[in-house]
């Protein structure tokens, strides 16, 4: 099994604003990078479930010279609202580091 620390040296979540949550996937390197994307494990089906967030809303760009993928999405909860359990975001990547990132 793979996971995403396989392909990348970084895994982040964090707010892109009150209202916005975003991903970073820094990869190993370009052979990495090339790897996971041709894995398409990341998906906007992927987020929209995990998030429960209409697909249509999600932003998934790939940053082939940065050897990145960044993930935007509405935040599920407005940062500071009473039911946020994670005013800042960075905890909001944690499903997915146990997943298996197999080929679609």
């Amino acid at each position: 099994m793979a996971t995403l620390l396989d392909y990348c040296s970084l895994v982040r979540s964090k707010n892109a604003g009150p209202f916005t949550l975003t991903f970073d996937f820094m990869c190993h390197d370009e052979q990495a990078y090339q790897a996971l994307v041709a894995t398409g494990f990341l998906n906007r089906q992927l987020f929209a479930g995990l998030y429960d967030t209409d697909p249509e809303k999600i932003l998934l760009v790939n940053h082939p010279l940065a050897c990145a993928v960044k993930v935007s999405l509405p935040r599920p909860t407005v940062q500071g609202n009473l039911h946020d359990t994670d005013c800042y975001a960075g905890q909001q990547y944690a499903p997915l580091m146990d997943m298996d990132v197999t080929p679609v």
